[in-house]
C-alpha cells in the first residue's frame, strides 16, 4: 500500500483522526481500495513536581498518514471538508506518496501499535547504547543523543527529506555485579 501525508494543525491529530476515520469509513463502497488513516505517537514517561507520569504524544506533531492506493481527486474533496486540514505533502496540487525509505520508518512505528512504548536496552562498556526490543529496534544508527538519567533517546527520522528529532523512552537493563569470595 502506499502512503500519503496530511497536515493538519498540531493538536488537532486526534478530532481530524476521528472524523476522517469516520468520513472514509462512510463513503467507502462495496469492492473499492481500503483506506485507513494513521496516526503514530509514543508513550514516555515525564518527570513533572517530582513525580512520574506517562504521556502519550505524536511522533509526527500536525501529520497523519492516509495508507490507500492514490488520491483521487474524489478523495482529496472528502479529505479536504474535514475541519483540521491544511494540506497534502508536497502541496495540493502535487500530492506525492513518501519514498520508499519513508515508509519504511512509517511502517516501522506502525508495525508497534497505535502508540509505542518503550524500547529496553543496554549500555556496553564504552556507554554505547544497543536497543533489546521495541520501537527503537532497528532505528541504533539514528540515535544522536542519550540521557539515561531521563531514560530517553533522541533519534533523527526524516520526512520528505525534512529532518527533524523525536525524543523516545528507554527503560535500561543494568548489569548487576556479583562479588568473588
Amino acid at each position: 500500500m502506499t502512503f500519503f501525508v496530511i497536515q493538519v494543525g498540531t493538536g488537532d491529530e486526534d478530532r481530524f483522526m476521528r472524523r476522517a476515520r469516520k468520513e472514509l469509513d462512510g463513503a467507502a463502497q462495496p469492492g473499492a481500495p481500503r483506506m485507513t488513516v494513521w496516526w503514530p505517537r509514543r508513550s514516555m514517561r515525564i518527570r513533572s513536581r517530582g513525580r512520574w507520569r506517562e504521556s502519550v504524544a505524536s511522533i509526527f506533531p500536525g501529520y497523519l498518514f492516509l495508507e490507500a492506493p492514490d488520491v483521487s481527486p474524489e478523495l482529496y474533496q472528502r479529505v479536504k471538508r474535514i475541519p483540521g486540514f491544511r494540506r497534502f505533502l508536497r502541496d495540493n496540487h502535487n500530492i506525492e506518496p513518501v519514498s520508499p525509505r519513508d515508509r519504511e520508518v512509517i511502517q516501522h512505528f506502525i508495525s508497534a501499535g497505535e502508540v509505542v512504548h518503550r524500547s529496553t536496552v543496554v549500555f556496553d562498556k564504552q556507554n554505547r547504547i544497543r536497543v533489546i526490543s521495541g520501537p527503537l529496534k532497528g532505528l541504533e544508527g539514528r540515535i544522536v543523543k542519550v540521557d539515561r538519567r531521563k531514560g530517553r533517546a533522541r533519534v533523527k527520522l526524516e520526512l520528505y527529506e525534512d529532518s527533524f528529532m523525536i525524543d523516545f523512552g528507554f527503560d535500561s537493563l543494568e548489569k548487576t555485579e556479583t562479588k568473588k569470595r
